[in-house]
């Protein structure tokens, strides 16, 4: 008599611990300026499978910006932002993803860091191009033909307005 509550505060336990470990991901813009990338991820929580603490983020920029980018590809490189740039963007919206999902966050943004030189196009593989895609690795719905690809904020409202359950 006394194992079947034994066992169901057991499996709550259990249960509330799970729910517990998440990780959330956050998109962020930062309006134009002498600093970039101008959209990039941030990734808070914690793993369920380790308990892991995840703390980083990622953006994908020119490796140089100079006028060159207006004139066709460039090198292009993932990079973290320091935490005074992140406070100083505007974040957009979170979404909280399980442990398979951050791995294939983390498989995305290594296959845009592992992309053949050179990697980094302002009309078709710039900051906003690498959100829209870990924006859809999160399953959330994107406008692939999207005029908005060169307005980091602009874009991530509109992913916004695509997605009601964002809020």
């Amino acid at each position: 008599m006394l194992r079947f509550p034994l066992m169901l505060a057991s499996l709550l336990l259990l249960c509330f611990a799970s729910a517990q470990a998440a990780v959330t991901v956050s998109f962020y813009s930062h309006d134009f300026g002498d600093r970039f990338p101008h959209a990039f991820i941030v990734m808070k929580g914690k793993l369920d499978a380790t308990g892991e603490a995840v703390d980083a983020n990622y953006g994908f920029t020119a490796v140089s910006v100079s006028p060159a980018i207006l004139f066709g590809s460039v090198k292009g490189k993932v990079e973290s932002s320091k935490p005074d740039y992140i406070a100083k963007s505007d974040h957009q919206f979170d979404v909280v993803v399980d442990d398979a999902t951050y791995a294939r966050i983390l498989a995305k943004v290594a296959e845009w860091r592992d992309r053949k030189q050179p990697s980094y196009s302002l009309n078709k593989r710039n900051c906003v191009h690498f959100v829209m895609e870990l924006a859809e690795v999160v399953g959330l719905k994107v406008n692939r033909k999207s005029r908005l690809f060169k307005k980091p904020k602009s874009f991530l409202q509109e992913v916004k307005e695509l997605n009601p359950q964002l809020g």
